[in-house]
């Protein structure tokens, strides 16, 4: 059993589990266009409503899962982020997600909260790979899981879009019989 993801401190950030307070920051960061731009729409406010709880509910499940990600001081929630278990394939993987908002964007804030995120999910639940699954046109997403390691192993259509699937290389990263895309 993989202990507990509890709060997590970066150089400059704080990780941590969602609290109840944190409801209108996340449906603002989900349901804004502007935190949309390489899809097609964003979440209804309903919708991100539910999305949290369902977050809330994977952490009860497993002891880890989605984080409020915090800039320390005035404890400004900036963004969401973390991992879920979640079956890709008929394999069990763990997603890697994040979303800020736009005016932390080019900050670096996705790849050091990712690293930590990544680091922990490798030590404490190794018999799952983290995968990013994210648009073929989010080239900001894609550089990102290129500073943290990850390589695209495939290109296919995810919830209807033109996705690009990334895990890290190595015998954790490795789908058994998975072949890399040209």
């Amino acid at each position: 059993m993989a202990s507990r993801l509890g709060h997590v401190r970066t150089a400059r950030l704080l990780l941590r589990p969602f609290r109840e307070a944190d409801l209108p920051s996340v449906v603002g960061i989900q349901s804004s266009p502007e935190t949309h731009p390489h899809e097609p729409s964003p979440a209804t406010p309903a919708q991100a409503r539910t999305q949290f709880e369902t977050w809330r509910r994977h952490w009860i499940d497993h002891g880890f899962g989605y984080l409020a990600v915090v800039e320390p001081g005035p404890d400004r929630l900036v963004g969401v982020g973390g991992i879920q278990c979640s079956d890709l394939d008929r394999e069990p993987v763990l997603n890697l997600y994040y979303r800020f908002r736009p005016d932390t964007w080019g900050r670096g804030y996705a790849p050091e909260m990712g690293a930590a995120v990544v680091a922990w999910a490798e030590r404490e639940v190794p018999e799952r790979p983290v995968v990013i699954v994210t648009g073929v046109t989010n080239a900001p997403a894609r550089r990102v899981a290129d500073k943290l390691g990850f390589r695209e192993y495939r290109r296919d259509l995810y919830r209807g879009l033109p996705s690009v699937y990334y895990r890290r290389p190595g015998p954790r990263g490795r789908r058994p019989g998975a072949v890399r895309s040209p």
